[in-house]
């Protein structure tokens, strides 16, 4: 399992999906959960309080765990602001062979990208609790893999993260 966090416009659902697709490539069987894929079906009855964000990562973490228990590899792909967060996610996956993959980028960065207009809105007061700007992000100090892309290439992030998860033993890929 490898639960892939970072802020809005980070790239962490774009390594993650690339992840996925090799992954099946090679005849495996994987899940994939996206934070806002979740967020549109499963948890539309959340909101974004604090308490709200620590339930929709509750619930998607037991999902993984499911999964994971029903044999498939589990890619995931959530914000994950807190370390408090994270830490009740690794609670809930202990004893599944985990992986946190922190994909670091600059609130500038990601703003500049803003693949969704969300960090516009967010200037513009229309998402009060947007991470980073209303709402915090906590950058991770203990992630099992780092994955920078604001200061590489997509490739090297993506060969970084294979080369990583291989000398963990966590995959093997031909």
């Amino acid at each position: 399992m490898i639960w892939f966090f970072g802020m809005p416009g980070s790239g962490k659902s774009t390594l993650a999906g690339a992840l996925r697709d090799l992954l099946k490539k090679h005849d495996n069987w994987v899940s994939f959960l996206d934070g806002d894929q979740v967020r549109k079906r499963l948890n539309r009855d959340l909101g974004f309080s604090e308490a709200d964000r620590t339930e929709n990562l509750r619930r998607a973490a037991e999902i993984a765990r499911l999964m994971a228990k029903s044999g498939s590899l589990v890619i995931v792909s959530f914000i994950t602001p807190l370390e408090s967060n994270r830490a009740m996610v690794r609670e809930i996956l202990e004893g599944h062979n985990y992986c946190e993959c922190f994909v670091k980028c600059s609130l500038d960065t990601c703003e500049l990208r803003d693949p969704k207009g969300l960090y516009a809105r967010a200037r513009k007061g229309e998402i009060p609790d947007m991470t980073g700007i209303g709402s915090p992000f906590e950058a991770s100090e203990c992630s099992e893999i780092v994955v920078d892309t604001e200061n590489q290439p997509y490739d090297q992030c993506m060969a970084h993260l294979l080369r990583t998860l291989q000398d963990k033993g966590l995959l093997e890929v031909n």
